[in-house]
């Protein structure tokens, strides 16, 4: 197996798509269009890897992306069951001489290309899954070894920021599939999701935040009911939307830019520890409380702290919470509820639209003080967030309606639950970070 390959000219190709959904700056499959007389774009649905909430948005997605590629003389071609398998059964049906992807960093992505590299076909890998390819960047000062990378996130950004980034690449102007080939059906999404997925409404979201909201991204995006962020996350997870192109039209918001990086850090730190889901990054493995009831009160938005709850009902009704909310949510439950940050996490990765391996772990790591923060005791007071983010209580009436007419001065108070769990309220005071 090796990376990206060499020139050379080749009768039929795979490009095989996983979290690569577009045809905007997508260098495997513009190296297959280069290299190869006839391309085959592929996908395979794989049952053993439920999308959970997130399948009706990848439905669409696909749909999308074969909308693209037959607007360009192509196709997507749709399987279904395990993906290596399934490739190279198509590869032998074709004679295909390689099978072009985007490199990725979650351990079930890594597997995958481990167990290509041990098939009889040419296995390239490309970058375009984030700005900077994970292993480019490396500490300075030391010799490089197997699994090095940056454990800290400032010296990661100033290095990020002088990477001498690869060029952008137009979308192929033709793409030629063999002729006869059985594409696949697609299967309908159910239902319309919160969100429509796909590349074509990435790019519209994208192109008209870019222009409205960029701007005031820096000092917006923590006001939790203005809803300032640009909401293009689960775009870039499902790679609707180039990261690279992103970070470089976004360039003159600094504060913007940065999240790009972190999104970087974190795909950096999964490739070096890929068990980052599992097991704790950093620091000994702490006694945490097992309490079931207070997790499903937490699920379900039903703890008794508004701020707490509307953030919870927030990703049930939408697939999305505001990244703001997503941290007052994870430290209630680790900080304050003491219960195992991998409950949330697990949470999180079913419900969440932009639910990723790397992202979502390394963020809920770094909340439970077990991840890349350098100050993992830091207090994190849910009260006093509530009253600095959404000081008029405009974010917990739109999403808790049972507290709609509570006037500002009492929106954030511990309000009475129905049938409380047992525990409930936990204590509240304390320092903020």
């Amino acid at each position: 197996m090796r990376d990206q390959g060499e020139n050379a000219l080749m009768d039929t190709a795979i490009v095989l798509f996983n979290r690569d959904l577009r045809v905007h700056d997508h260098p495997a499959l513009a190296a297959a269009c280069d290299r190869a007389a006839r391309v085959v774009p592929l996908f395979v649905l794989d049952p053993a890897v439920p999308e959970g909430q997130r399948h009706g948005f990848l439905l669409e997605c696909l749909a999308d992306l074969r909308a693209s590629l037959r607007a360009r003389g192509g196709d997507l071609v749709v399987r279904q069951g395990d993906v290596v398998r399934e490739t190279m059964r198509l590869a032998t049906e074709l004679g295909a001489a390689a099978v072009f992807a985007a490199a990725d960093v979650s351990s079930l992505a890594r597997r995958r290309e481990e167990r290509f590299a041990g098939e009889r076909i040419e296995f390239l890998r490309f970058p375009g899954v984030t700005v900077v390819p994970p292993a480019e960047l490396l500490p300075s000062g030391a010799p490089a070894k197997r699994g090095d990378h940056y454990r800290v996130f400032t010296p990661y950004w100033r290095a990020w920021q002088r990477h001498v980034r690869r060029p952008q690449l137009p979308p192929p102007r033709r793409v030629r599939i063999p002729e006869g080939l059985a594409v696949g059906r697609l299967p309908d999404p159910d239902g319309r999701g919160a969100m429509p997925g796909g590349e074509s409404a990435a790019r519209e979201r994208a192109a008209r935040w870019l222009r409205q909201g960029l701007d005031d991204y820096a000092d917006g995006r923590d006001d939790l009911a203005g809803d300032r962020t640009s909401r293009l996350s689960p775009y870039l997870r499902f790679g609707c939307l180039s990261p690279l192109e992103l970070a470089c039209r976004a360039e003159r918001s600094e504060e913007f830019v940065r999240q790009l990086c972190w999104r970087d850090f974190h795909h950096q730190v999964t490739y070096a520890f890929p068990q980052i889901n599992r097991e704790n990054y950093r620091h000994g493995e702490r006694r945490w409380r097992h309490d079931e009831d207070a997790l499903q009160a937490w699920q379900a938005g039903m703890t008794g702290l508004p701020i707490v709850d509307a953030g919870m009902r927030q990703l049930l009704a939408e697939g999305w919470m505001h990244n703001r909310a997503r941290l007052i949510v994870a430290a209630y439950l680790v900080r304050r509820l003491g219960l195992d940050w991998r409950d949330g996490a697990r949470h999180f990765f079913e419900l969440l639209l932009d639910g990723d391996v790397a992202d979502n772990s390394g963020n809920w790591q770094w909340v439970a003080g077990t991840g890349n923060d350098t100050r993992p005791n830091r207090s994190f007071n849910p009260l006093r967030q509530a009253r600095r983010y959404d000081p008029m209580g405009d974010y917990v009436r739109r999403h808790v309606p049972e507290l709609a007419g509570l006037p500002a001065e009492h929106i954030h108070e511990p309000w009475r639950l129905p049938t409380p769990p047992p525990g409930y309220p936990p204590r509240l005071d304390g320092p903020d970070e």
